[in-house]
């Protein structure tokens, strides 16, 4: 575990009904490599050190609860009236805290570390930017909503898609919902985000352009690959998460010295550990808690 510069607390929302999954297992609890989508990203969140760990949720909540037990304060939101009044209930559990915020997604879990790092580092650049924002650049930019900047990553406006004019449109950085702000700047703009939109919600990007209107500076830095920050909100979704998982650690097993005879067959856990000159025939399925030796030689049709 390599901790932050600055003491950090990590609020993840994980409230959604996750309707589209035609599920009764609550969504982020949904296993991408033998592991619950909100397992993978806490774990990520847990190598930085967090001072606090929040998870605000509502239908589903004793699932959740089971599900993270000691390791995370929970948080009702009920009713849930959007991302920004999520973020609002976790305030009770951090009223004593005075560090930095990350404010993340149960459903995003693949963010990493070193991301969640540069965030929160980027907050105690020399222009203090009130918040930080996770941008990132999709190959179709689609319905996104839209980071307006400058060459210095500093935000000029956000604007929703619908709301955007035909230059701002052609604006290939979009909004993966992920911010990170103090505690203190945080929660008291929270506190002046209105809902008179369409759908009476409260969002939580909009203390972005409240903080510009106020003449603050924020920032936004923008992730690896659109990957790290896609969402998973069905069953079609949850399936192309496991093959790019799967995609990368079978690279990764190869980079390492194993052999894949036929890679696409080859399917690991979450916590597979694979040695040195190990060959892997097709069709294997590693469940968890499995560890292999240097110079094994793993048959085909296995599990």
């Amino acid at each position: 575990m390599t901790t932050t510069t600055h003491p950090f607390a990590a609020i993840i929302l994980a409230a959604g009904k996750g309707t589209r999954m035609k599920s009764d297992r609550h969504k982020v609890l949904h296993p991408i490599a033998g592991r619950a989508m909100l397992d993978h990203l806490m774990a990520s969140v847990e190598e930085l050190g967090p001072e606090r760990l929040a998870v605000v949720v509502g239908a589903g909540r004793d699932q959740i609860e089971a599900a993270v037990g000691a390791r995370a304060a929970t948080c009702l939101q009920e009713p849930q009236l959007g991302t920004g009044h999520a973020v609002a209930q976790a305030e009770g559990a951090l009223a004593d805290f005075g560090g930095d915020v990350l404010v993340l997604y149960g459903d995003v879990p693949f963010v990493k570390a070193a991301t969640m790092r540069a965030m929160l580092e980027r907050l105690h650049g020399a222009d203090s930017p009130a918040a930080v924002v996770l941008g990132f650049e999709p190959v179709d930019p689609l319905a996104y909503g839209r980071v307006i900047a400058d060459d210095d990553g500093r935000i000029i406006k956000m604007v929703e898609y619908k709301d955007a004019d035909e230059g701002e449109r052609a604006t290939r950085l979009c909004n993966s919902g992920l911010i990170a702000a103090r505690a203190a700047d945080l929660f008291a703009l929270l506190a002046r985000v209105g809902n008179d939109n369409a759908q009476g919600e409260y969002y939580l990007p909009d203390i972005v352009n409240i903080a510009i209107a106020d003449g603050r500076t924020c920032a936004v830095i923008v992730a690896e690959t659109p990957d790290e920050v896609a969402g998973i909100n069905s069953r079609a979704e949850l399936a192309a998460a496991e093959s790019r998982w799967q995609a990368v650690r079978r690279n990764r097993a190869m980079d390492e010295g194993a052999t894949l005879i036929a890679p696409e067959t080859v399917f690991f856990s979450w916590d597979t550990q694979v040695g040195r000159d190990v060959t892997i025939e097709p069709n294997v399925f590693f469940g968890p808690g499995v560890a292999i030796a240097d110079n094994v030689l793993i048959r085909a049709n296995s599990h």
